[in-house]
């Protein structure tokens, strides 16, 4: 399959048009020659490592939730250059999905999480201008903060961190991935037993406490894992292409 017609099939299957408010420069950030895409890199970040990794491996696109292009113009010097010059010597596609990687029902971070949790159905849950990017809904069976971690294989090797100031067994969960620590607050709202994100944030500390619920911070990098993967098991299944996950955590 060439670029032109992967784009246009990805567009389609995670609604990317929905999120024209998005900073990232979803879609297509560096294009390729006009070759047939092979093999598809899959990784949570654009950094010069990924890139590398991805072009070690044969992969003629690198698919990253988080790309290099953020709403605003970037001199191509520097580090940025360097990234940018590695995806053209390698003549490498590099393809960004962001925020409708997060909020996509089925293959989104947030969602896969639920999936993991064992959760049936859920509902969006926590708007960002004027979408919801979250999900929200009941666990199959009360389980506690330990059990939920488990189940997402969060650790302190991903930069977990708990706010353990709610019930024992947690029945009711909130999940926004990434840097959304904020978010506690639509779960308090929500009258949710628990609430999972990336990272949280000082002020949140208190916030938490003072409405006893219980918070995973699984680690920003960790929580954003989720979806890049399902898009490739998707992408596997659907049109054949083979992918490979390149891993680089950060811990946080």
């Amino acid at each position: 399959m060439k670029l032109k017609e992967l784009d246009k099939f990805l567009r389609d299957k995670l609604e990317i048009a929905n999120f024209s408010f998005d900073a990232s420069l979803n879609g297509i950030q560096i294009a390729c020659s006009d070759k047939e895409i092979k093999k598809i890199g899959y990784a949570v970040d654009a950094s010069l490592a990924t890139i590398k990794k991805a072009a070690e491996a044969g992969c003629d696109m690198l698919f990253v939730h988080h790309g290099l292009f953020w709403g605003e113009p970037i001199a191509i010097n520097g580090p940025h250059y360097d990234r940018v010059k590695a995806c053209i010597d390698n003549d490498m596609a590099l393809y960004a999905c962001h925020l409708p990687l997060d909020a996509h029902p089925v293959f989104g971070n947030n969602a896969q999480m639920a999936q993991c949790l064992g959760m049936k159905g859920y509902d969006m849950f926590s708007e960002y201008h004027g979408r919801m990017i979250g999900v929200k809904g009941k666990l199959p069976f009360p389980m506690s903060v330990e059990q939920v971690i488990r189940l997402l294989d969060f650790s302190d090797a991903s930069g977990l961190r708990t706010l353990e100031f709610g019930k024992d067994l947690c029945e009711s969960v909130g999940i926004v991935s990434g840097g959304a620590g904020n978010d506690v607050a639509d779960a308090i709202a929500d009258g949710l037993d628990l609430f999972i994100t990336g990272e949280i944030y000082h002020q949140n500390f208190h916030e938490a406490l003072e409405n006893k619920i219980n918070v995973i911070a699984g680690g920003h990098y960790q929580s954003e894992t989720f979806g890049v993967k399902a898009v490739m098991r998707m992408v596997l299944g659907e049109l054949g292409i083979e992918g490979e996950f390149i891993s680089w955590p950060t811990a946080l």
